[in-house]
């Protein structure tokens, strides 16, 4: 099996920087006001964090340390009040990414699956489109979220966190997505967890009911 990046038509790099920007202030404002986080009633959310909350984290305390820092060594006020405003925002927005991976969690539901990535990411899978699933790590080439992979059988789409995915399902029947870059038509479905077990276990129980 070969990874290839496939291109495919889609939004603009204008509206699509605009529904990215969008999305991580509306998640940001879902994070404060501690709406629901799982897409039904009676779904278990699945984190995907861990292998970036740290180079969050470093970013986030780097942006307040830096506001405060340049606010006091620039001697003008006016480009104090700029710098002040510029910072403030990078501070927020590096919190509203971290939100947007926060309240968009993959979910394990009554009626089926839902494998995220942010607000740009949302596959809905009913169990009865899933053939099989199962625990499968593996690291890419390439530090794209979404990607698109030649498989045996069809198109395999890898949503990877850092580049690393854990969990690896197949389909039935080949489905398409519509994702930022346009329609992507796969087979099997490649992503990571932070609770690979966790999630594995439960969809097949899921799967077997």
């Amino acid at each position: 099996m070969t990874e290839t990046t496939k291109p495919a038509e889609g939004a603009t790099l204008f509206q699509k920087a605009a529904a990215f920007e969008a999305g991580v202030w509306r998640s940001l404002y879902v994070w404060l006001a501690r709406r629901p986080r799982v897409p039904e009633p009676g779904a278990t959310p699945f984190g995907y964090l861990e292998p970036v909350s740290l180079i969050l984290w470093v970013f986030i305390i780097g942006s307040a340390i830096e506001v405060l820092v340049v606010h006091f060594i620039i001697p003008w006020p006016v480009v104090q009040i700029i710098a002040l405003v510029l910072g403030l925002w990078g501070l927020i927005w590096m919190l509203g990414y971290a939100a947007a991976l926060l309240v968009h969690p993959h979910a394990a539901g009554p009626t089926g699956l839902w494998v995220r990535n942010g607000s740009t990411v949302d596959i809905a899978l009913r169990w009865s489109d899933i053939d099989a699933i199962r625990i499968q790590k593996r690291t890419l080439p390439e530090s794209k979220t979404v990607q698109v992979a030649d498989g045996d059988d069809g198109d395999v789409l890898q949503i990877a966190v850092s580049s690393q995915l854990n969990v690896h399902l197949v389909l039935f029947e080949p489905m398409t997505v519509q994702l930022l870059n346009g329609p992507v038509t796969f087979t099997e479905l490649r992503f990571y967890a932070d609770d690979p077990k966790g999630l594995v276990v439960l969809a097949r129980e899921h799967l077997r009911a």
